[in-house]
């Protein structure tokens, strides 16, 4: 199986190249990624605990599905690709914003991205792919909020910034 490559970007997300995926986060070169969150009627977020096989971030819990886009591809059609891929649901996604972020990892990768923020609305629980989460739960957006403070340590790092914007939207709505 060939590596995943990934769209490298400016800082206005335009295209500058593609690098395999490995290359870019040991590089940490900045590219383009997503992250999707799914909330069902109840005003619940479906999380996922990541994979313990991932090369970073291995059980933390994060957003639903996040991942990269294929060279060619929109946002919205990566997100449904991913989503239904990793979590087994299919449903309508919108854009939210996107921001750039960097971390760097304790075993020396480095993310580097211009994230963008996609949301969309299910009711249904997932059917998740094994290589990429671990388990998953639905919780209430004010839980998270008030767990994110206590156990910090629990989340991924993009997740922990994407989430007091992506709270201050749904309560705006």
């Amino acid at each position: 199986m060939s590596e995943e490559m990934l769209i490298l970007v400016d800082e206005n997300d335009n295209q500058i190249g593609t690098m395999g995926k490995m290359e870019v986060h040991r590089k940490g070169l900045l590219h383009r990624a997503f992250s999707v969150f799914i909330i069902n009627k109840k005003n619940e977020l479906l999380l996922q605990q990541r994979a313990f096989s991932k090369y970073h971030s291995p059980g933390l819990w994060t957003n639903t599905c996040c991942s990269h886009q294929n060279e060619g591809e929109t946002s919205i059609q990566a997100a449904k690709r991913r989503l239904n891929q990793e979590m087994g649901i299919s449903t309508s996604l919108e854009f939210l914003f996107s921001f750039i972020y960097r971390a760097e990892f304790e075993n020396g990768l480095i993310e580097h991205e211009f994230d963008h923020v996609i949301i969309g609305r299910s009711n249904q629980d997932p059917k998740i792919d094994k290589n990429e989460a671990e388990s998953w739960k639905w919780v209430s957006v004010d839980l998270i909020l008030k767990d994110l403070e206590i156990n910090q340590d629990k989340y991924t790092v993009w997740f922990k910034i994407i989430f007091q914007r992506f709270y201050n939207y749904l309560k705006n709505r």
